[in-house]
């Protein structure tokens, strides 16, 4: 059995949940699935969305869930130590340099959420509008604001240099202090808010038409490039891929339960994303906006701020929507950070103080960059993108899919044949009637259609 090795781990086991739930259900689910649901026909991407969570993503989190405690290391040295002296490590490098390239234009996307955050509470979001203004009015204003808190150079890079030092304070602190005491503050707290929205939505007019389009598929919009962002969304909500979930089942006690936790957090992530959905798509039929060009940034940015603006108490409402987009972007940013984070201290043998500068402090130049590619850095593009959407789309649709069908490739047919037997089942101490399953899926299913589905995407 692996032992510990001085290894730092999570103190509780709601601790445990809390942080592992904290690194998937973040941006992934309240930013960015709104978006790409709206973006791929509603209702037809939620189910293809909760099929691709159960039947691959599930697999693959318990994959390297059950590589990570066994390791208890950085990505790259959990390849090392479960198969020594071959070049798998490369898997591990691979998905570090991923998630290091997400959290480059994540801590823009963060800094976004800080600035609504502010503007909310100071009001300054709503400057412009008074009790006669027409739906017109409304999408001038916040267009404007748009423009303002995002296409342009100076308050979103300060915006984000903010969320780097914020993600500076909380990693310096550890893994206890840090991470597991920010993640049992912030993962109730979204929630809470989340549950809140969930229940005042439906008192609005029309809401039934939103709920109708978030919940009713029409299987004629189900196509090959639906299907590819419906994968895409589960890596991003699940955080696979990314060595996140290897470096902190590395911090998960021994007698953790391993395929328990795995289905905890899926089922936890699917059930923000559902609220998330059940909060917005009825706001926004419910004030008629769902003709707007709502894609992206746009959708959280420019069409809520419109749906806060029409409610009493504006300001209170979008306060409370941007504390909770907040603390989701808090929860990933840190969760990637200790990717890299963890690679400085077991492959350098970095102090947690300098590994954690080391990782940061170049993002405080590498993140405003992104952020000024939205701005005056828009003119420099690759393939008709600029760098933001540039490594969205890179990461979203290569780096990842290829390191699933690599880790899905070396647990199934590489690693030694108990591995993943012995961690799902805690060396025999409890029966695992899902490992003949999980199995199977992670030998043929996963890695075929994974392929399958990138080999598409460039067809």
């Amino acid at each position: 059995m692996a032992k510990n090795s001085g290894k730092a781990q999570f103190a509780s086991k709601i601790g445990l949940i809390a942080a592992t739930v904290g690194s998937a259900v973040g941006l992934g689910n309240v930013w960015r699935f709104p978006a790409e649901a709206q973006a791929n026909g509603g209702a037809a991407f939620l189910l293809l969305y909760i099929v691709c969570v159960l039947v691959l993503g599930v697999p693959v989190m318990l994959a390297e869930f059950s590589m990570g405690r066994f390791g208890r290391s950085d990505a790259i040295g959990v390849f090392q130590k479960i198969a020594p002296g071959k070049h798998w490590w490369v898997v591990g490098a691979f998905s570090i340099l991923a998630s290091y390239l997400i959290l480059c234009f994540y801590m823009v996307v963060a800094g976004w959420t800080l600035e609504y955050l502010f503007a909310s509470v100071t009001g300054d979001l709503f400057q412009g509008l008074g009790g006669n203004d027409t739906d017109a009015v409304y999408q001038s204003v916040f267009t404007l604001k748009l423009n303002e808190y995002i296409y342009t150079d100076w308050k979103p890079t300060i915006a984000t240099c903010v969320v780097v030092l914020i993600n500076m304070f909380v990693l310096l602190k550890g893994v206890q202090k840090g991470i597991e005491k920010m993640s049992n503050i912030m993962m109730p707290l979204l929630f809470v808010i989340l549950v809140l929205f969930a229940v005042v939505v439906p008192t609005l007019p029309g809401a039934s038409e939103g709920y109708a389009y978030f919940f009713k598929p029409d299987f004629s919009k189900i196509t090959p490039d639906v299907v590819i962002n419906a994968l895409g969304q589960t890596f991003f909500s699940l955080s696979l891929a990314m060595g996140i979930l290897i470096t902190y089942a590395g911090y998960y006690p021994s007698d953790t339960r391993l395929t328990k936790t795995s289905i905890t957090v899926s089922l936890l992530s699917v059930l923000v994303a559902v609220l998330v959905g059940m909060t917005i798509f009825p706001a926004i039929t419910s004030f008629h906006l769902q003709d707007h060009e709502l894609h992206g940034a746009t959708l959280v940015f420019l069409t809520l701020p419109e749906v806060f603006a029409q409610l009493p108490g504006a300001q209170w409402w979008s306060a409370c929507f941007f504390l909770l987009l907040f603390c989701a972007a808090l929860t990933s940013t840190i969760s990637l950070a200790e990717v890299a984070i963890a690679l400085l201290e077991d492959r350098a043998r970095f102090s947690r103080k300098k590994a954690t500068l080391c990782v940061l402090l170049p993002l405080l130049v590498l993140s405003p960059i992104c952020s000024l590619s939205q701005g005056t850095l828009s003119w420099i593009t690759v393939m008709g993108m600029n760098i933001f959407d540039l490594l969205d789309n890179t990461t979203t649709n290569i780096m990842l899919p290829l390191v699933a069908i690599a880790t899905c490739i070396f647990i199934g047919w590489f690693a030694p044949k108990n591995l993943m037997h012995d961690e799902m089942t805690n060396y025999g101490s409890i029966r695992s009637r899902l490992y003949p399953t999980v199995e199977f899926i992670l030998k043929y299913l996963s890695p075929l259609m994974i392929l399958a589905i990138f080999v598409w995407r460039f067809i």
